[in-house]
């Protein structure tokens, strides 16, 4: 067998097939081929783990071409592998796979994976898979059911309905890891930090032995075509002793990694998020003061349509839509050209393009009768199915909005650092101006907002406070994708520690009063 030549066709084979689909299609089935080099060096590790008499009983349960399996017999040769196995959901590359690999020994069956039934006789000492990258709403709810029955039936663990496929194919495969097996997982790291990742950290920590996470920087993207920060993960099915110690690896590659560290296990089960692990900075921040003490944190609104419900005042205008149906609006992030947002006489941001919002409680009837100008641009919207999307089929009626009051302060939720700077912007905002979702709204809680209605020279303390909170501080609550783009959730922004801001205010005789004992030991 010539195993260069095999792998040359392999490559060309994932090309074709690659191209017979879509970039949206093959986005929802999760096919993302590992690439060559990252493949071997992750069987390269393996073979350090493995005795050097150990007979290979492989399986690769999201088995595409082949790409685990070439490396398998590229580093381990195909004397020491007494049988592989692969699943393949797709057709056509389930036949390309058995015609690659005719002949070498590899059993591919072509059908789904997470549907088959673990043979009795027939265990792996080696599973190796990149698993299909697809997200939670991509999957029907009678499949997830499905899923998290047979977690719960054969492992005990409650999962989310928010989890991805790829965290269903990890769990379920213990059941065909034999004893002692290793097994080596290319998955997106967004589960060292999510809540509905909390069932794969479980099962990590409670259900096997875990070795080593090695987590890739997120620039640094594994796949040319799809952004997603990767990570792979190493366990072997034993029990974890209570003096265990996970080997927590980040950046450059899984051989030669930049940062390293020995993580007790104890402190991996008690730890909200292990993206933290290795620490890459001395400061290990557990301040006492969070936003979330200081701020109401929410998302901006979701309109369902912002091309439809979202105007410059010259088209309501010109649309008829009465000025008691809009509330002003702001524009995205990149319209606004300074990160202080003043008020015009009107109560709408001083900003261009100055937008404003359809709201409306009135019924259809009463607008068609009262407003008819108003009720021909709501028919446009009818016509082209604007109000049966999900959100605003919730609403009542339908062109109403969600409760989001101006808020003063305002952060971007997506981002990317940029010369070392804040990947998150903050934005003092002093207009009547609501936003939609492409921001996170801080609302000051009540000893806050007592105090900045008392003493208004507060708010520019605690804007230059909020925008003085380091980059590496926002990060280090937030997630992480592919590409470097970083996202922040409202909880997440709530755990933000803030403890200059809190000593600066507890200093101030004005909020001194309101809120010392709650900071206070």
């Amino acid at each position: 067998m010539n195993l260069h030549a095999i792998e040359e066709h392999r490559l060309s084979e994932q090309v074709r097939l690659d191209n017979l689909k879509s970039a949206e299609e093959r986005n929802q089935l999760g096919q993302f081929a590992t690439p060559p080099q990252l493949a071997d060096d992750i069987l390269q590790f393996a073979q350090t783990l493995c005795p050097n008499d150990l007979q290979i009983r492989f399986l690769d349960p999201a088995i595409g071409t082949g790409s685990f399996y070439s490396a398998l017999l590229n580093v381990f040769g195909q004397n020491r592998i007494e049988y592989a196995d692969g699943f393949e959901l797709d057709p056509e590359f389930g036949k390309t796979a058995k015609a690659l690999w005719s002949g070498s020994g590899l059993g591919v069956t072509i059908r789904d994976f997470t549907s088959a039934e673990p043979n009795g006789h027939r265990k792996y000492s080696l599973i190796v898979s990149n698993p299909p990258y697809v997200r939670h709403h991509h999957l029907t709810a009678e499949h997830k059911l499905d899923l998290r029955d047979k977690v719960l039936q054969r492992l005990g663990i409650k999962t989310s309905g928010l989890g991805g496929l790829y965290s269903f194919f990890l769990l379920l495969c213990d059941s065909w890891l034999e004893a002692e097996g290793l097994s080596l997982w290319l998955i997106p790291s967004e589960f060292m930090d999510v809540n509905y990742g909390e069932a794969v950290r479980e099962y990590l920590t409670t259900k096997v032995q875990l070795l080593r996470i090695h987590r890739f920087c997120p620039s640094d993207v594994q796949f040319s075509d799809a952004l997603v920060s990767s990570a792979v993960v190493v366990f072997r099915k034993t029990k974890p002793s209570a003096e265990s110690l996970v080997e927590m690896t980040f950046g450059g590659p899984l051989l030669t990694p930049t940062t390293s560290s020995s993580i007790p296990l104890d402190t991996l089960k008690g730890a909200r998020k292990w993206s933290g692990f290795p620490q890459r900075n001395g400061n290990s921040q557990h301040k006492h003061v969070c936003l979330g003490d200081l701020f109401k944190i929410k998302r901006g609104l979701a309109t369902g349509s912002n091309d439809f419900f979202i105007l410059t005042t010259e088209e309501a205008e010109e649309a008829g839509i009465p000025k008691k149906f809009r509330r002003p609006v702001l524009p995205g992030p990149r319209f606004l050209q300074t990160d202080i947002i003043e008020r015009a006489p009107d109560g709408y941001p001083a900003v261009t393009p100055q937008l404003t919002l359809i709201d409306c409680s009135l019924t259809e009837e009463e607008i068609r009768h009262k407003h008819p100008l108003f009720w021909k641009y709501l028919l446009k919207g009818k016509e082209i199915g604007i109000h049966d999307t999900y959100l605003a089929s919730k609403r009542r009626p339908w062109y109403s909005q969600e409760n989001r009051p101006p808020a003063p302060f305002l952060s971007t939720y997506m981002g990317r650092v940029r010369n070392g700077k804040n990947p998150f912007r903050v934005i003092w905002n002093k207009s009547d101006a609501t936003a939609h979702n492409v921001y996170l709204l801080l609302y000051p809680k009540p000893a806050l907002a007592a105090a900045l209605h008392m003493d208004a020279s507060l708010y520019q303390t605690v804007f230059a406070e909020l925008q003085g909170i380091k980059g590496d501080t926002f990060l280090e609550e937030g997630r992480v994708y592919g590409g470097g783009l970083h996202k922040m959730e409202p909880k997440e922004m709530g755990r933000v520690p803030v403890q200059s801001l809190a000593d600066i205010l507890l200093d101030s005789n004005t909020y001194h009063g309101q809120l010392s004992m709650e900071f206070s030991g």
